[in-house]
């Protein structure tokens, strides 16, 4: 499992609303915290998700050094399969690393809950749509992070 963790002021994601046109409708919103991009891979576990979660929480990335948990900052969580990808040969990747959607999906989504149930406010993506991601990164502070 791989995240991206980016300290933000503020993000926002959107997916395509489902009237007609270009319109796109919020689904996840933060203030001050972390962003969170989460890749999943073929023999990820639901105990990966549970280590990776608790390791963000208390990441202390924050300003002054604080962590998520000591702030009661707001997580937004976001899939991103691209995370896997492989563009070591030719110039077009290869998603074979990313574990499919009835795998990923599932962890993705305990590795949410594991979230809520430190005591984390979790905003949300919409698994496997396509969302556009608006943020403010600070400082700008951003980590790789894999179980």
């Amino acid at each position: 499992m791989r995240a991206v963790v980016q300290r933000v002021t503020g993000a926002r994601v959107e997916v395509p609303s489902t009237g007609s046109g270009q319109a796109r409708e919020v689904v996840g919103e933060i203030g001050t915290g972390l962003v969170v991009l989460l890749g999943v891979t073929h023999d990820d576990t639901t105990g990966a998700a549970e280590r990776l979660a608790a390791k963000i929480w208390t990441l202390r990335i924050l300003r002054d050094e604080k962590s998520a948990s000591d702030l009661d900052a707001a997580i937004l969580v976001v899939s991103q399969f691209t995370l896997y990808g492989d563009a070591r040969k030719g110039r077009r990747p290869t998603w074979t690393a990313a574990a499919p959607g009835p795998v990923a999906e599932p962890l993705y989504d305990h590795f949410c809950a594991t979230l809520r149930s430190l005591g984390a406010t979790v905003a949300e993506g919409v698994f496997g749509a396509d969302m556009a991601i608006s943020l403010t990164n600070d400082g700008p502070t951003t980590l790789l992070l894999e179980v």
